[in-house]
């Protein structure tokens, strides 16, 4: 009796157990014999955002991009491309006005500031002759440092870089330093005609704080524009006094060319600044691109 219920202990045991998914797979072979089981591998798990194929996420994809913006150089651009718009503008608009003030109040006699006004001509072109360069120039140099910082920090591999590709750079280095000394020339040229309207706005400002009854001392205050070289010592009637200059004071032209002066003048500034931080952008990737160069020379050998 023992052996037996051995024996049938032991044939239950080596019964197998179909489940239901067996029964399945067993049917979908019998119906179709030439087919073969699917056999699934382990997919291991992503770490961050890489792909299976080893493709970069777009996570890391915009850090990289990001890594490899000149900022100093955008900066710069933005600066420029905002100075030189205010310089060009504003001056332009303000040379007009002023030819317009000194044929109406100071030079009736057009022979008197011809050469004047060929002059304020020929900057009006020359402006946008500046205008014109700086644009490009700006795009160049934010190309420039857009190469120059993918190669100091490496993002495309392998550092490689050329010795025409370092002369280019220090071109645009020496180019940008003389466009810089240029440019403090062109600042300072701007402040003059902001000092003459300063001056004659203060005259003005002299005349209507006196009293009233004061009319005979009033006349006597005057602003002789002859002084400052701009038109001959023979140009009639060259100066306005009293009361022809509190309203030559407070027509709408001389005020907008006036402040048309001082934002001109501060374009000016800004483009000086935005050179600057050209020049330093320009030297330090020139310098670096110089250093890993000749490192990469002594590795090789």
């Amino acid at each position: 009796m023992e052996t037996a219920a051995e024996e049938n202990t032991e044939q239950s045991q080596e019964k197998k157990v179909i489940t239901r998914p067996e029964m399945e797979i067993g049917r979908y072979q019998w119906m179709y014999r030439n087919s073969r089981l699917h056999q699934y591998h382990h997919v291991p798990a992503l770490r961050g955002n890489v792909s299976p194929l080893g493709i970069q996420g777009c996570f890391e994809c915009c850090i990289k991009c990001l890594g490899g913006v000149p900022y100093a150089s955008l900066v710069a651009t933005i600066l420029c491309f905002s100075g030189v718009a205010l310089f060009c503008g504003c001056g332009h608009v303000a040379l007009a006005g002023t030819v317009s003030i000194l044929e109406q109040r100071f030079s009736t006699n057009v022979t008197d500031h011809a050469l004047l006004s060929e002059v304020i001509k020929l900057m009006q072109y020359v402006i946008y002759g500046i205008a014109s360069f700086f644009f490009l120039y700006g795009i160049i140099l934010l190309a420039e440092g857009f190469y120059t910082t993918s190669a100091v920090k490496e993002l495309h591999g392998e550092f490689k870089t050329t010795i025409c590709g370092r002369c280019i750079s220090g071109m645009f280095v020496f180019l940008t330093y003389v466009l810089g000394v240029a440019w403090l020339g062109v600042f300072g040229f701007s402040a003059v005609p902001v000092f003459m309207f300063y001056n004659i706005w203060s005259t003005c400002e002299v005349i209507r704080s006196l009293p009233a009854n004061m009319t005979a001392s009033a006349d006597q205050i005057c602003v002789d524009i002859r002084q400052y070289g701009i038109i001959p010592w023979n140009a009639v009637p060259g100066k306005a006094c009293g009361s022809a200059l509190a309203d030559m004071c407070s027509t709408p032209e001389f005020y907008l060319s006036y402040h048309l002066f001082i934002v001109a003048c501060a374009g000016a500034g800004a483009t000086v600044i935005a050179l600057l931080i050209y020049m330093m952008a320009t030297t330090y990737n020139y310098a670096v691109l110089k250093f890993k160069s000749r490192e990469d020379c002594c590795t090789k050998f």
